[in-house]
């Protein structure tokens, strides 16, 4: 094997996406209760009170305020009353502290959905949502889960402009599998 080619695997391996962790579809999801902010107000979000009320659509990001982020953010807000017409309820969640995604919640998130705090990245954990390259952020994954509390998709990508299509695709499909 020449340098260059183990090199180039190298090089292959660092710019792989991180689009290989998830947690399985059929999969339990693990339940939490963290800080959040909605609208600026600083609340506790409760995965399993959600649940009671229809699907949840559970979307982790990095870091509140990045570029990605705020565009992922906005696209979710701006998709609120599409996800609203499915039953469907949206919750951010990252590893920022809630001040400062209490400011995120009004500014990108046009108060439409509330964002949580997972300091202590133990969310982020249980599912599977932790960026390999940079432990310290939380990966963009984003979950449709189930009212039974079963993961009913899963997709991961850092392009921060599939996340809202994908999980509306997800839930329209699980609609409509529901009423056959």
């Amino acid at each position: 094997m020449s340098r260059r080619w183990w090199w180039s695997m190298v090089g292959a391996l660092m710019l792989a996406p991180q689009a290989f962790a998830a947690l399985d579809v059929g999969e339990r999801a693990p339940n939490f209760a963290i800080p959040a902010a909605m609208g600026g107000k600083v609340f506790t979000f409760s995965l399993a009170e959600s649940l009671a009320k229809g699907p949840v659509v559970l979307y982790f990001f990095p870091l509140a305020f990045s570029e990605g982020c705020s565009i992922e953010a906005k696209e979710f807000a701006d998709a609120s009353a599409q996800f609203q017409a499915l039953g469907a309820s949206v919750v951010g969640v990252s590893g920022d502290d809630i001040d400062t995604l209490s400011k995120f919640s009004t500014q990108v998130c046009q108060s439409k959905f509330p964002v949580g705090s997972d300091e202590k990245k133990s969310v982020i954990q249980s599912y599977d949502a932790v960026m390999k390259l940079r432990p310290e952020y939380a990966n963009r994954i984003s979950y449709v889960i189930a009212p039974d509390g079963r993961v009913a998709y899963n997709y991961v990508s850092l392009n921060p402009q599939r996340h809202v299509e994908k999980t509306l695709a997800a839930l329209r499909d699980w609609a409509s599998n529901r009423k056959k």
